[in-house]
């Protein structure tokens, strides 16, 4: 009798996500609200213009929406033949061999982690004033920053569906709010209607690599579909539909913001302007057609764009710890979710763990949480993303090589060779301009740790596999395989009883 088959009910359970809980727009809510719409029309896009003095943006968000989108073709191909919470580490431990997928698991919990620890200090810094102002309390970020913490950690031990509902009902206010704002800017005196924004010329220039890594940064969530497949209904058309769905519409609403707000300000003065009144200028702008009250609610669901995303980072990490407990690529029980909501509990702790130390050290220390954790940890986290798509666009490559069968020539190699080319420039041109990304001197220590940081994490990742192979090669042949792993199947009852003692 297998192993399988003695589990109690409950057990088994407990190591599995829950099914059919997610549609097309549910995981579409997740996507987006990990892109945070109304925190980087109103804080990437002025910050992109101040550092590079280039106007383009808008230009450059649809360029790289284009690059995702062909990624994409060979990206949710593969999720017809792996369901994963894992994504990335298993797309990558099937495609280009299970060290360097368990490298880029590790790659992928430093990188969401530092988006997740970033939206605490944003918030907090952000929210500080507002609360003074608003409601006469002066409390400091950290205890701020501790409040929407206490919510994220609360909802990520909850049914997966809740959690949807929550980014469904923050994401439609702030997308609706940008695009009444963006139009409201073109109503004002003095609107032009500028090119300037979709100038093809400025990808090409000084300063180019900047301004496509800051529009890659908007997209960051684009990838989670795969992440919930094993929680979506049919999978084979959840993904694909979402995450299509979901790279047009970041697209699309990024690029009109950010036109209007170029053509608002005037395309000779909007460098100035995002330079003096940063995240402001959205806001200003907008406020010109509908007074004053519209920067008081900009800033409120500003601050609701980051609890959204903070949740939604927050499920991908938990899954994707999860996804190595269950593995035995961690400790197994980071492999257990709650019974009958299929929530990833202790892969949730640990995250929650990590935000409270990462807020605690900070306030302790005084650090800066707006620079040094919100601007550098979003940026390092970007990039990271960016080297985890760019390797995954060669596991693509590298799977559908071996195996063929069921997709078409455009499918398993046309896209995936082309968006691997085009990838592999854009990771080129991060590293590059990695100073300017993070407003550092080239040489410093932010310019050379968040770098060197992915770098050796990714070693350890593999060196650690290749410890498994030798000391527990049960475990090894499982890298990757999900709900299919050899760690999950029956036949070894007394090995795998004896390895979890």
């Amino acid at each position: 009798m297998s192993y399988s088959d003695t589990k109690p009910a409950e057990s088994r359970v407990s190591d599995t996500l829950a099914r059919d809980r997610l549609g097309v727009a549910a995981v579409v809510f997740f996507v987006m609200s990990a892109a945070a719409p109304l925190t980087v029309v109103a804080g990437v896009v002025p910050t992109g213009l101040a550092v590079t003095g280039l106007t383009g943006i808008a230009g450059a968000f649809l360029a790289v929406a284009v690059v995702l989108a062909i990624f994409s073709v060979g990206y949710v191909a593969m999720a017809r033949h792996i369901s994963n919470a894992g994504a990335f580490y298993a797309y990558v431990s099937q495609g280009l061999g299970r060290p360097l997928g368990v490298g880029a698991s590790w790659v992928a919990l430093l990188a969401y982690n530092m988006f997740q620890v970033a939206s605490y200090g944003g918030f907090g810094a952000i929210a500080e004033p507002l609360f003074a102002d608003w409601f006469g309390v002066n409390a400091p970020w950290w205890v701020l920053g501790l409040a929407a913490w206490a919510l994220v950690a609360v909802l990520g031990v909850r049914d997966v569906a809740v959690n949807g509902r929550v980014l469904a009902t923050l994401l439609v206010a702030e997308i609706l709010l940008t695009v009444v704002y963006a139009v409201a800017e073109i109503t004002t005196d003095g609107f032009t209607s500028s090119t300037a924004s979709l100038d093809p010329s400025t990808l090409t220039g000084a300063g180019a690599g900047a301004l496509l890594v800051m529009a890659i940064t908007g997209f960051v969530g684009f990838e989670q579909s795969v992440v919930f497949s094993e929680e979506s209904r049919d999978p084979r058309r959840t993904v694909s539909r979402a995450t299509y769905i979901a790279i047009a519409l970041i697209a699309v609403l990024y690029a009109f913001a950010s036109w209007a707000m170029i053509s608002a300000a005037g395309a000779d003065k909007v460098v100035e302007r995002a330079t003096a009144e940063g995240p402001e200028l959205f806001f200003n702008l907008a406020a010109v057609p509908l007074g004053d009250a519209a920067i008081h609610l900009g800033h409120a669901l500003f601050l609701t764009s980051l609890i959204a995303a903070m949740i939604s980072f927050h499920n991908i990490i938990s899954r994707y710890i999860f996804s190595l407990g269950r593995e035995g690529v961690l400790p197994r029980v980071f492999g257990k979710t709650v019974p009958g909501t299929g929530a990833p509990k202790n892969g949730s702790l640990a995250q929650s763990a990590v935000g409270l130390a990462v807020i605690v050290v900070y306030a302790v220390m005084g650090w800066d949480p707006l620079v040094q954790l919100f601007f550098w940890g979003g940026t390092g986290g970007g990039l990271g993303v960016l080297l985890l798509v760019t390797l995954t666009a060669f596991a693509v490559i590298g799977f559908f090589a071996r195996h063929p069968e069921g997709e078409d020539v455009l499918h398993r190699v046309i896209a995936p060779v082309i968006g691997a080319v085009l990838l592999l420039v854009m990771s080129y041109l991060a590293i590059d301009n990695i100073a300017n990304l993070l407003g550092v001197e080239p040489g410093s220590t932010p310019a050379l740790v968040v770098p060197l940081s992915f770098a050796v994490l990714f070693v350890a990742g593999i060196l650690w596999a290749l410890y498994l192979r030798t000391a527990r090669p049960l475990v090894y042949n499982g890298i990757g395989l999900g709900a299919r792993s050899a760690a999950n199947s029956g036949g070894f009852s007394a090995a795998l009883n004896e390895e979890t003692r």
